[in-house]
């Protein structure tokens, strides 16, 4: 039996809930006829069912020249209806707002009915284009999309100047970021323009623009006005703005954040630190581990408590930055993580050396939060949908630090998943060693490496959440040999200026420096083209590869390892058995590090030596027996075909790889 069978089954029995799933089901099937598609949305939408699915439907067939009239007759009545009235009082209360404005120069606004363009909403956030004229339904426009879409702030020579901006969240960035005239001793609003006058005062419906007017930061130009700019504030309205000082950067100020993932260890991550080091525009903390973090901003915290129940703090032993850093954070009434993490930031002396206080806008917190490995587990349901788990991520989703934030920018570096595996088994086994010759107080081994680098899927994420909505991976390798290209493109995604400071790597301002010790410096190009081949083998590369194809095929990566011939469990497990590189060193590592410091005893008394070394080799045979049927485990699950959802069921999305401008190569691209 057909799904719309079954539907009017339901509906036959009352069974309201059921044939609405039914009919969603029929619908999303693409096999019914016009006729059936308008029972199944009309049926859904009368009995209470998902109307977004009605919506679409009868948005679908609209479009397609089918009954235009009944479908039209239907959304407006059902959607548009009910929602007029407040649209219109909306609009109403902005042109009321902007005819008493000062920097906007053309007041005759349309009456509400004369508007070009009806908004039919879709949802709470977001609306649905109709224009009378042509009977036409433009695209989705989700105002408060949180996306900064371009690079308003490419030049800081000029106050910005913007086209056509018709974004809530990008109108509210622009008027958080960019900071008074009065504070930065010079002309400083934003230029706001709008090529037709029709559209601008049709977007007004939609809009919450009478909150953004207060400190008359805007100037809007509309048509030809443009030839305004840049408008001379002392000749036409008597404002000298060069006579007021430049005032200091204050906390609450700081409401961008740049987060600088860490997809997995050793990607290349302290690179990236130091090419936005000495950015006039970031507060830049290099990695730091997020438990440091947490712990700094508990402590101010405790501090501030203390703090608080005084009416004056002797803020004689500390600098004149700190005391005013302190007196601002006691000032701020609802201080948050954020604020507190800021005011770290901004007390240490590394941090700000390069940050310019005089610049039109105001600095972004360029942060990586760092951890020991980066761990994915797998929850497989139905139809082999995956849902992702993460302890770290979870830890960065739920820090108030990352919630508390107005504005994040996302990037994620990436390296050849090989290499990075390789430099991460070096790295472990650099500490065994240092450990072995007491150089290193922390305990050191070395854990599955493979499994913990095969399972790791953070280049796959969730459209719908907030710390992945505006991202770009971009990869380790182009930063290396095409700098200008990378850079440059990486830039204008983070909406900063492209500076001298991103030419060259620094750390806290010192050039070239070596980061961690065998570390390549500034631009070499040798960790691309280091393969590793002491720490992985061939076959625990063609398994990466192989496994880890969708990254590869995504982000431009040439296979080296894996020969692109079809993989079953029998080639997988033969992979599994010349593991041979990573067994060595878990195993040499464990009796170095671990079974030698274990004290045997049987029955509560001492063993021989021989007894001892025995049991020490059959508990490491043991673990190792655990850690190779792990390895055909998780084989075997990623052998099957598997389907990544968020939460709510709906498909994750490989992150959008950072595109280079091919004008600016200066080499051919790694592949």
């Amino acid at each position: 039996m057909e799904a719309i069978d079954i539907a009017r089954r339901m509906a036959e029995l009352n069974q309201t809930e059921e044939a609405c799933r039914a009919y969603t089901l029929a619908l999303h099937s693409g096999s019914l006829t016009p006729e059936e598609e308008m029972e199944g949305a009309i049926y859904i939408l009368q009995s209470g069912g998902d109307y977004k699915v009605a919506y679409t439907c009868f948005l679908s067939l609209y479009n397609r020249g089918l009954f235009q009239e009944d479908c039209l007759s239907i959304v407006t009545g059902a959607f548009y209806g009910p929602n007029a009235g407040l649209l219109k009082a909306n609009y109403e209360r902005a042109c009321k707002a902007l005819k008493k404005y000062p920097y906007l120069f053309r007041k005759d606004f349309p009456a509400f009915e004369d508007l070009p363009v009806l908004f039919y909403p879709f949802d709470d956030d977001s609306y649905l284009p109709f224009d009378p004229k042509t009977g036409s339904f433009g695209d989705y426009w989700k105002p408060g999309h949180q996306v900064i879409s371009r690079n308003f702030f490419k030049d800081l020579e000029n106050p910005i100047l913007a086209k056509d901006v018709y974004s809530q969240y990008e109108l509210e960035y622009l008027y958080d970021n960019v900071r008074p005239s009065e504070w930065v001793g010079r002309e400083n609003h934003v230029y706001l323009h709008y090529t037709d006058w029709g559209t601008f005062c049709a977007r007004l419906q939609c809009l919450d623009i009478h909150k953004l007017l207060e400190d008359k930061k805007f100037v809007f130009l509309i048509g030809d006005e443009i030839a305004q700019y840049p408008i001379d504030f002392k000749a036409r309205f008597g404002v000298d703005y060069s006579k007021f000082p430049v005032k200091p950067i204050k906390i609450h100020e700081v409401q961008k954040l740049i987060w600088h993932t860490q997809l997995a260890s050793h990607n290349g991550g302290d690179f990236f630190n130091e090419i936005f080091d000495s950015h006039p525009n970031l507060i830049c903390n290099p990695s730091i581990m997020m438990k440091n973090i947490e712990r700094e901003i508990a402590d101010l915290k405790e501090q501030l408590a203390l703090a608080d129940g005084h009416r004056e703090v002797d803020t004689s032993r500390l600098s004149r930055n700190a005391a005013r850093i302190i007196r601002e954070l006691l000032s701020l009434k609802d201080r948050t993580d954020k604020d507190l993490a800021v005011a770290v930031c901004m007390n240490d002396d590394r941090y700000m050396q390069a940050v310019d206080p005089a610049a039109r806008i105001a600095p972004a917190l360029f942060l990586q939060p760092h951890f020991g490995n980066i761990s994915y587990q797998f929850a497989v349901g139905h139809k082999k949908s995956v849902k992702l788990y993460s302890a770290q991520y979870e830890k960065i989703r739920q820090s108030p630090l990352f919630q508390n934030f107005k504005y994040i920018k996302t990037f994620t570096p990436m390296r050849r998943i090989t290499n990075s595996y390789g430099a991460g088994v070096k790295f472990m086994q650099d500490r065994v060693v240092k450990y072995q010759q007491g150089k290193l107080d922390e305990f050191a081994t070395i854990n599955d490496a493979l499994s913990i680098r095969v399972l790791n899927r953070s280049y796959m994420i969730d459209p719908e959440d907030r710390l992945y909505m505006d991202s770009r991976l971009v990869r380790f390798e182009d930063g290396k040999l095409n700098p200008k290209a990378t850079f440059t493109a990486l830039a204008a995604f983070l909406d900063l200026p492209y500076t001298e400071s991103m030419t060259y790597c620094s750390l806290f301002g010192e050039r070239d420096p070596e980061s961690l010790e065998g570390n390549d410096l500034g631009f070499s190009p040798a960790a691309i083209y280091r393969t590793y081949d002491d720490y992985a083998n061939d076959d625990e590369r063609a398994f990466l590869e192989y496994f880890m194809r969708d990254a590869y095929e995504t982000y431009g990566y040439d296979f080296m390892y894996y020969d692109g011939r079809p993989v079953d469990q029998a080639q997988a497990d033969r992979w599994i058995e010349g593991f041979t590189t990573i067994e060595h060193y878990i195993r040499t590592a464990w009796k170095a590090n671990v079974l030698s410091q274990a004290h045997i005893t049987k029955d509560g008394e001492e063993v021989t030596e021989e007894e001892a070394e025995w049991a020490r080799n059959e508990a490491l045979n043991q673990d190792m027996k655990g850690i190779k049927e792990n390895w055909h485990s998780v084989a075997k699950t990623l052998l099957g075909g598997l389907y990544f959802v968020n939460a709510n069921g709906q498909p994750l999305r490989m992150m959008p790889k950072l595109e280079l401008d091919p004008a600016l190569l200066e080499k051919p691209l790694y592949r």
